[in-house]
């Protein structure tokens, strides 16, 4: 390979890598197991509460369309 080629394939080469050139991921706190257990069981607990709670909601919309809020309504 003489003098040119030589240059050709190291500034093909820088050019290749500029393009692949990657940004270093982020770095995350360290999250114990212990908390991330605990996190998840927080979060589980919640969604509990919600669905729970959208239940008791939908319960008591068929409870006011029944027939006592009817009689109340003549």
């Amino acid at each position: 390979m003489n003098k040119k080629q030589k240059m050709i394939k190291l500034t093909a080469k820088r050019a290749k890598a500029r393009k692949n050139k990657h940004t270093a991921p982020t770095i995350k706190k360290y999250i114990s197991k212990s908390d991330r257990a605990k996190m998840l069981a927080q979060e589980q607990a919640e969604s509990a509460l919600k669905d729970t709670a959208d239940k008791n909601t939908g319960s008591e919309e068929i409870a006011a369309t029944g027939p006592e809020v009817e009689a109340q309504a003549k």
